[in-house]
């Protein structure tokens, strides 16, 4: 309170502005910086502190009053308010007035105050503002604090302001009064300690025998001690002044940067004065608000218990919280901010290392299983923790191990993680664990001399060998540990590295005894053999190694001859790759084995070839086995190897034409067939690419790309779905080699290799996909295909992925995907974010076409819907319903922005309406069209349509609609009436200019704004209408030519004259059209031509009629619109803006029934333990801020632990 206010400054002079700058401007003047108020001076942050500090305690001794009123005012500026407390209020107002008059002048609207804007200013300003108020507490800690004036004016200002309304009072106030409780404790704590020192050297001196006792320093003693607790005692109600009344409050305040603010402080003090703050009574508010709904307070709340944990001293006094709270500590590891996750491991990680049994083994297995996080950070944070646990306990036993070998510590250690890696079933992925445990257990990690003797030696009396899982999971790791060296990144995933190359000769020379040790084990191989990618193949020269060279490239052979797994000849593929590098000199004797093992193959496979060929009949067994075999390895090595001199393309053109011939050809050899001979040809195309090919180069290539599409066309035919699916692939990788990106970045001399697809390609390839990718699976299968149906489902993805391509790069034209987003709402699970990608790429490429694709795809759905349940379908049916509900997703994937989909959106309406009148009714003259109900479809579009347009559209509905059918209000023809309604819904106010776009948006954020004169309002419109001239085009192109609305029942009814004098001049645009003023609403009927028949009189004069009360029922509507627009003062979006709801409590009743079950919420006076007799001053007030009016009943007067 600003209570005795008053009365105090009664004893004082009256002020003037000029001497209340007087300090800054003596002080100050020879920096520049004359009549610079408190707060301009700590903004700026020229001057030290500490100085600036001095200069005002100077100011406050020579005369308080004026000084206190400058820091007074130095704390409403830095709330960014422009007012100021003048000394009249000073000296008369009331507390609660004078925050009423600074609320009054504080500009609201803005929202802007010093601490919530942004730039470096504004950031160093508040590091400044918390600087000064500890320099001020700290200067006057021996004597000013103690006068009972300073600190009771400021605290009662900061506490009558941290309960104002207002968020920039309330913050301000808050940080303030959070900032001056840490430096009060951090003076208490000094005062302990002063105190303590000083009852000790009274002890001392007391215990003194008689004769050496010095009576007078014990005098001197006592005093000390005695001002040194009253000291304490006064500092003990300031603290508890602004605990009560700042910090009970505002921990649960509205704002989630108050609430940030008290909880920081809070884990200060704790911190700091553990002996008086670090107990359960304090420790439960940080407890409470790790349920906060905002990620930011869960975050601060986590350092500053990591800040308790982090000491083994505070530990033992956080036994009970943890206890408390350890379930929730646990549960915050899977929180939704990363960040927050993040603190919670490395939490529980400080909380084992002082216990290890705090947590329980089910604690631990939901911490372990984070180590295979896609988010990098939670993964090193759960490696860590994972290390902590598992490795880091040396027991006595371990004190004479061995330093190498497989009795050695860490072999014991590797032993601990090929474990872990086996029982994580669910992980599969090595990688991603040797990256969790990275940074923590690296050295353990590259402990390669331990990996290899698990491996090689063999085990000891009585030690138990490697299984043979164990010894695969132990290659694997081993394998991921020398990546993660040599690339020095994460894996896919988690983020780039540097790449730095492995050199490590033990590996070298050992490598070659595990790979002859494993080479039958096709899993083992494979990861073994990836080893040398990763050596440093300088060291084979330079160590004179190269007898290590030739026994690994013997190894390598031998692989390859015996085995015909996929993944073991790519492995043995890519390990030539890697050593065969021109770069080095090793590359002639690497190239040399390589040469004879391809020429060994190849040689083998045209002789096998030859001899299936010949006999015409279907290959035995034993002969399908050699060819496939032996065409599996030579495909591997095409895949990164260069073997078109070889002409394999002949040979593997010959086996598939004549497997099409006969039809006996094994599923296998084709499918491996078709993949070859696609490595050829794009190795082919990669010499040509390079510009040194001749013209038959050319031309060769132009004719095996042409004979191999048409290969691949007629394999799509084939019964077996292998060979259709691998036929399907390569040739829709085939069409986006060879179409016209291959022109692209300067290659021009490549076009005669451009290949496009013709339509009976572009419809069989379309109907590969409708027949073997929208299939419905069969539902009652047994749990044991649960994995088939998986496998066979992202074989299907694949399939509609290659297609998709070819819809986005123009390979196919873009209409041929209507058959595929129509799919969109029944596969959505499978393969909506296949469907969604390919709609958002086709958009970007053509935004008209892809509305007409889009709509097309609408039509197909709704004539199938038609065949099925005919012309008298039900509305309500779940086909008619799931066909509305596919436009209206098909709406939202147009986006905000209405000016950039305009067009688009325009001849979407455009078709959907010819194709509603396109059929005449089957009910013959009189009745619906047969595709009338579509227009409830369309009519999902409308709100997409900018007003303008909307009138556009409607002037080429009537175009189709005859006079009875505007007249008509049967259930038939809802479909054409809720159009209508769709399209008129906005548009009848033609006073109001429509901005789309960021001028919109900007309208909803200034809803404070006056609306714009009315001579304004037109301009916009007048814009738009010139822009939308290209909308336009196709509604004045109908209007220009002669066009007879298919549902004309009779001449007499249809009002062309009408329509054709409404016709628009080319330099009017088609707004004129519906721009009415005052005087057209009110002038009476027009006389008709002279030159109309009868018939044509009749439909004019009702047409005039009928126009007449539309113009008097829309006048009202328009009044009415624009008052309630004008009211409203929102953009056109505001329709999509929810109002944010926030409570200003944070805890619901029933949230705090369960948080707070067994905790004591009586607010606590601070008592330091030093202090015995403590006394209430009577100048400050007692806590009016009583905590039962902000919780519920339900947990006051609870014990809290």
């Amino acid at each position: 309170d600003f209570e005795g206010w008053n009365g105090k400054l009664g004893k004082g002079k009256k002020l003037k502005g000029s001497e209340v700058r007087g300090r800054v401007n003596g002080h100050h003047q020879e920096n520049d910086m004359e009549n610079l108020s408190l707060f301009e001076i700590v903004k700026l942050g020229k001057s030290a502190t500490q100085s600036v500090v001095d200069d005002w305690i100077e100011s406050y001794k020579t005369d308080r009053d004026p000084a206190l009123l400058e820091l007074i005012n130095f704390f409403i500026h830095c709330s960014g308010c422009k007012g100021a407390v003048s000394s009249e209020m000073f000296r008369h107002m009331q507390n609660s007035e004078i925050i009423r008059k600074m609320t009054e002048e504080f500009d609201e609207d803005s929202g802007d105050y010093p601490l919530a804007m942004a730039g470096p200013v504004w950031k160093k300003f508040k590091l400044s503002l918390c600087e000064f108020i500890a320099v001020l507490v700290r200067q006057c800690q021996y004597s000013i604090i103690y006068d009972e004036y300073m600190m009771d004016m400021v605290i009662s200002l900061l506490t009558g302001l941290s309960d104002s309304q207002v968020r920039a009072f309330r913050h301000t106030s808050t940080l303030a009064a959070m900032k001056l409780m840490t430096a009060l404790v951090n003076v208490a704590l000094n005062l302990s300690i002063n105190l303590d020192n000083t009852q000790r050297q009274y002890e001392t001196e007391r215990n003194k025998s008689i004769g050496k006792r010095a009576n007078e320093r014990l005098e001197l003693l006592l005093q000390k001690r005695k001002e040194l607790q009253e000291n304490q005692d006064e500092i003990e109600n300031m603290m508890n002044a602004i605990f009560k009344g700042v910090f009970i409050h505002r921990y649960r305040d509205v704002i989630a940067e108050i609430r940030v603010v008290c909880i920081e402080e809070i884990g200060m003090w704790m911190k700091m004065y553990s002996e008086a703050f670090l107990n359960d009574s304090y420790l439960k508010y940080v407890g409470w608000t790790m349920y906060d709904k905002q990620g930011e307070v869960r975050l601060k709340c986590l350092t500053a218990l990591q800040g308790l944990y982090y000491s083994r001293e505070l530990n033992v006094r956080l036994e009970l919280f943890t206890s408390r709270f350890k379930d929730r500590i646990v549960s915050m590891t899977l929180d939704k901010e990363y960040d927050v996750a993040v603190q919670a491991i490395k939490l529980l990680t400080l909380a084992l290392q002082s216990n290890d049994e705090v947590l329980t083994a089910e604690d631990c297995e939901s911490v372990y299983h984070l180590v295979y996080s896609a988010h990098r950070p939670v993964a090193v944070a759960a490696g860590e923790f994972l290390y902590k646990k598992l490795f880091s306990h040396h027991g006595p036993e371990d004190e004479g191990r061995p330093r190498r070998g497989r009795q050695c510590l860490n072999a014991n250690l590797i032993r601990t993680t090929v474990l872990f890696f086996l029982e994580s079933e669910l992980h599969e992925h090595g990688a991603y664990l040797v990256d969790s445990l990275w940074d923590c257990a690296s050295e353990l990690l590259k402990d390669w001399e331990s990996m290899i003797s698990l491996l090689l030696d063999e085990p000891y009396p009585g030690e138990e060998a490697l299984t043979d899982a164990q010894e695969a999971a132990l290659i694997e790791i081993m394998l991921c540990a020398v990546r993660q060296t040599c690339e020095c990144h994460p894996p896919t995933g988690r983020g780039p590295g540097k790449r730095v190359r492995y050199t490590h000769r033990h590996t070298h020379k050992q490598h070659f005894g595990i790979a002859i040790l494993y080479s039958v084990d096709p899993e083992k191989v494979t990861n073994l053999l990836q080893f040398p990618q990763y050596f440093d193949l300088e060291i084979y020269t330079t160590g004179r190694l190269e007898k290590h060279l030739d026994a690994l490239l013997r190894q390598v052979r031998d692989v390859v001859e015996k085995h015909t797994d996929k993944d073991v000849l790519e492995a043995c593929s890519m390990t030539f790759h890697a050593l065969c590098n021109e770069d080095f000199t090793i590359y002639n004797r690497v190239d040399i084995v390589r040469s004879q093992i391809l020429d060994e193959q190849i040689d083998k496979f045209h002789r096998l070839l030859e001899d299936v060929l010949q006999e015409g009949e279907e290959p035995d067994e034993d002969d399908a086995y050699q060819v496939l075999s032996t065409l599996k390895r030579i495909t591997a090595f095409h895949n990164a190897h260069d073997l078109t001199k070889w002409d394999l393309f002949t040979s593997n053109y010959k086996l598939l034409n004549s497997g099409l011939q006969n039809g006996d050809m094994p599923e296998q050899i084709v499918a491996h067939a078709l993949q070859c001979t696609h490595y050829v040809i794009l190795w082919h195309l990669a010499k040509v690419s390079e510009g040194s090919a001749s013209k038959d180069d050319m031309v060769l290539l132009r004719r095996q790309v042409r004979a191999f599409c048409l290969m691949c066309q007629r394999y799509l035919n084939s019964i077996s779905t292998v060979v259709k699916e691998q036929a399907f692939t390569i040739l829709c990788d085939a069409l986006l080699i060879f179409s016209y990106q291959i022109v692209a970045s300067g290659r021009e001399t490549l076009e005669p290799l451009v290949f496009s697809p013709d339509a009976s390609l572009q419809s069989e390839l379309l109907n590969f996909i409708l027949d073997h990718v929208f299939v419905d699976q069969d539902e009652d299968s047994s749990a044991d295909d649960e994995a088939n149906k998986i496998e066979a489902l992202h074989r299907c993805r694949n399939l509609l992925a290659a297609f998709c391509k070819l819809i986005i790069y123009n390979v196919v034209e873009m209409k041929t995907g209507a058959d595929i987003f129509k799919q969109y709402m029944r596969y959505y699970n499978d393969y909506g974010d296949i469907i969604k990608e390919t709609m958002s790429k086709a958009r970007q490429i053509d935004k008209i076409q892809c509305a007409k694709t889009l709509i097309l795809s609408l039509q197909q759905l709704f004539n199938e819907m038609l065949s099925d349940l005919g012309c008298n379908f039900d509305r309500s049916t779940s086909a008619f319903c799931g066909i509305k509900e596919l436009a209206r997703r098909f709406s939202l994937t147009f986006g905000l922005d209405q000016l950039k989909t305009r067009e688009a959106i325009a001849m979407l309406h455009k078709d959907g309406i010819e194709f509603a009148f396109k059929e005449p009714s089957p009910q013959g003259e009189g009745g619906p069209p047969l595709n009338l109900a579509f227009l409830d479809i369309l009519s999902e579009f409308s709100s997409k349509l900018l007003r303008q347009d909307k009138k556009t559209v409607h002037l080429y509905l009537e175009r189709f609609m005859t006079f009875q059918m505007a007249l008509q209000r049967d259930d038939c023809w809802l479909p054409l009436i809720s159009y209508r309604n769709s399209l008129q819904t906005g548009a009848d106010d033609d006073t109001l200019s429509v901005i789309s776009g960021m001028s919109s948006r900007s309208s909803a954020r200034s809803r404070r704004s006056k609306p714009p004169a009315a001579s304004k309002r037109k301009l916009p419109e007048e814009e738009s209408s010139c822009s939308s001239s290209d909308v336009s085009v196709w509604v004045n192109h109908e209007q220009s030519g002669p066009h007879t609305p298919v549902m004309m029942s009779s001449p007499h009814i249809v009002s062309t004259v009408l329509r054709d004098a409404k016709k628009l001049r080319p330099e009017q645009g088609y707004m004129g059209v519906y721009s009415m003023s005052n005087e057209m609403q009110h002038t009476p009927l027009q006389q008709p031509h002279q030159h109309m028949d009868y018939n044509s009189q009749v439909a004019w004069m009702m047409a005039q009629k009928q126009q007449q009360e539309r113009a008097s029922l829309q006048y009202g509507k328009m009044r009415g619109h624009i008052q309630h627009t004008i009211r409203r003062g929102s953009g056109l979006m505001e329709d999509d803006e929810e109002p944010i709801v926030e409570d200003v409590m944070m805890s619901s009743e029933e949230r705090l029934d369960d948080l707070n079950e067994g905790m004591d919420f009586d607010t606590m006076d601070i008592d330091l333990p030093p202090s015995k007799n403590r006394r209430e001053r009577s100048e400050l007030k007692p806590d009016y801020f009583d905590p039962a009016s902000i919780m519920d009943d339900s947990v006051l007067n609870v014990s809290m632990f």
